[in-house]
């Protein structure tokens, strides 16, 4: 278990308080893009991991408009310091999901779990964010201004549910269904990859509280911790060291946006061991979060494990 990173950043810790080929190419504006020298700031043995897939879990509930503009803010330096060190990663894939059904996507993906394409409702970009230079749902390392296109997608806004499923909106994306030839994700999760799922939000996942099969009180994500991590690594193969979660959640219940303690996440998180950390998502910044993970980002890369 990785110890206190910083005021920003901590290891994730239970008992913590209360179908585009992605290649590197060329661009600016955040690209991923690995140019002559890049990621050559290290001087360490070249990554492991050739292929990385980001997913990010963007909370669409009506208390995250500036969460969702922070998060935007550290996106250009935060790619970038994955850029530098992964010196081996020559394919990048990344995806945006909301944390509830999201009726201003495109036609036929608003269901939970379907990247985001199209924005719509309050405080969002209200935009729509392709076509994206990989010809599909996510961006890769061909976009040339990888920064606007996430800016756009992120910007979900804040009309969703009170009752957010991060865990349902993640595991949907990743499912194979999701992934395959003319889904709505298709060709973004791949089985060879390095997977890093950022999840932002500012409560837990609400529990599941049905008092008949068509009548609950709140729709959560189903199951629990163990159940998602057990999801999740088997939709990598069963290789658990070759994901990494970054959880921007409330850590503790006093705190300065009223974000409640998420301990379901937090003991998600925390199943991943060093590949687990947690930050807080009531911060101004999260450059600090981003760049304090950064080393164990490129341990998980020289260290990932090919699915047999």
């Amino acid at each position: 278990m990785l110890t206190e990173l910083g005021c920003s950043a901590t290891a994730a810790s239970e008992s913590a308080p209360g179908a585009a080929s992605g290649d590197a190419g060329s661009g600016s504006g955040g690209s991923l893009a690995l140019g002559p020298g890049a990621g050559g700031g290290g001087g360490g043995a070249a990554a492991t991991c050739t292929n990385v897939d980001l997913l990010f879990v963007v909370d669409n509930s009506g208390s995250m408009a500036d969460q969702q503009q922070s998060l935007i803010a550290s996106f250009d330096g935060f790619v970038k310091g994955i850029r530098d060190k992964l010196s081996g990663a020559l394919s990048y894939h990344v995806g945006v999901v909301s944390t509830d059904d999201y009726g201003g996507n495109a036609p036929g993906c608003t269901q939970i779990g379907s990247l985001v394409t199209r924005t719509g409702g309050i405080q969002s970009s209200n935009q729509d964010c392709g076509p994206f230079a990989s010809s599909a749902r996510f961006l890769d390392a061909t976009e040339p201004d990888l920064a606007g296109k996430f800016a756009c997608a992120a910007k979900v806004g804040v009309g969703g549910a009170d009752d957010e499923r991060p865990m349902r909106a993640m595991l949907n994306a990743l499912r194979p269904e999701m992934n395959a030839p003319g889904a709505c994700n298709a060709g973004f999760s791949r089985l060879d990859s390095l997977l890093i799922v950022v999840l932002i939000t500012d409560e837990d996942d609400v529990p599941d509280q049905c008092e008949s099969e068509t009548s609950c009180a709140t729709y959560g994500s189903g199951g629990n911790p163990q159940s998602w991590y057990d999801e999740i690594v088997a939709h990598k193969g069963g290789v658990a060291k070759n994901i990494v979660v970054l959880s921007l959640i409330g850590r503790k219940a006093d705190n300065a946006c009223g974000a409640q303690v998420a301990a379901k996440h937090i003991g998600f998180a925390n199943r991943f061991g060093d590949n687990g950390h947690i930050g807080d998502v009531c911060a101004p910044s999260y450059d600090g979060f981003f760049s304090e993970v950064l080393p164990a980002i490129e341990t998980a890369c020289k260290n990932y494990e090919p699915p047999k």
